[in-house]
């Protein structure tokens, strides 16, 4: 398992709106069905821009520090980034916390 970042996944889950863009990549069948490729590939920037409905480059800097606390992985296909929650890290993230400091 990668190395846990304990103090940028707290950073990282400190907004509401990058855990609200964790919670609707946990379901991508259910929040971005009309995404033209299969979910499982990711989901797309622009569809999460248009779920959170803030612009581009906002959005871009929530998806830009959950990738740097590990919380979701980015896989280039073509001209788009594809977006995906890394559960390996969260569930690492969750068993230290329930661990106590």
């Amino acid at each position: 398992m990668t190395e846990l970042d304990i103090d940028a996944i707290h950073k990282a889950l400190a907004n509401p709106v990058r855990r609200q863009i964790l919670a609707w990549l946990k379901e991508p069948d259910t929040y971005f069905s009309q995404q033209l490729h299969p979910v499982s590939l990711g989901v797309c920037a622009s569809m999460i821009d248009q779920r959170c409905g803030l612009s581009q480059s906002t959005v871009s800097g929530h998806l830009a520090i959950l990738q740097k606390a590990g919380l979701v992985t980015v896989t280039r296909l073509g001209q788009w980034n594809m977006f995906r929650r890394n559960d390996e890290v969260i569930q690492g993230f969750l068993d230290h916390m329930n661990l106590g400091l």
